[in-house]
């Protein structure tokens, strides 16, 4: 499994707004000229990422967008789930999926065993704490 570039992006657009106070507006092309993320790409994202609830959008001259909620509650499962849809390693694993020999399979119970460690480390850490320990070290080479 590998997350698109489009995640890797909202991932980036999140850790920038919890740079700002919470609720204030930052605009989409600062964060776009900031990462080097293609305006239309970007919007695109923050689309997705407002549909999640992850992000609130305002449009208008003092439009922007900020963050739905604080950054210590979002982690990096939250935003692959809120961009590619339900964690899943292996489609056997999928939500809903119907396989007639999953009580059995032993492929898909090493896959699940470890799909479960790999949900669990994504969880762990809030984008709050990774942002933190970026601007550490940022704050360290300078």
């Amino acid at each position: 499994m590998q997350i698109t570039r489009q995640t890797e992006y909202a991932i980036k657009t999140l850790i920038e707004l919890g740079q700002v106070p919470y609720g204030q507006l930052v605009s989409s092309k600062t964060i776009s000229h900031k990462h080097s993320i293609p305006e239309d790409f970007l919007h695109k994202t923050i689309q997705i990422l407002s549909r999640a609830g992850l992000v609130v959008t305002q449009r208008g001259i003092q439009g922007g967008v900020r963050l739905g909620r604080p950054l210590e509650g979002i982690t990096i499962a939250d935003v692959i789930e809120a961009m590619e849809g339900p964690l899943a390693i292996n489609v056997c694993l999928s939500p809903g999926y119907q396989c007639e020999n999953s009580a059995t399979c032993q492929v898909r119970k090493t896959l699940a065993r470890a799909q479960e460690a790999m949900v669990k480390e994504l969880r762990k850490t809030s984008l709050a704490e990774i942002a933190a320990h970026e601007i550490g070290e940022i704050k360290t080479k300078v």
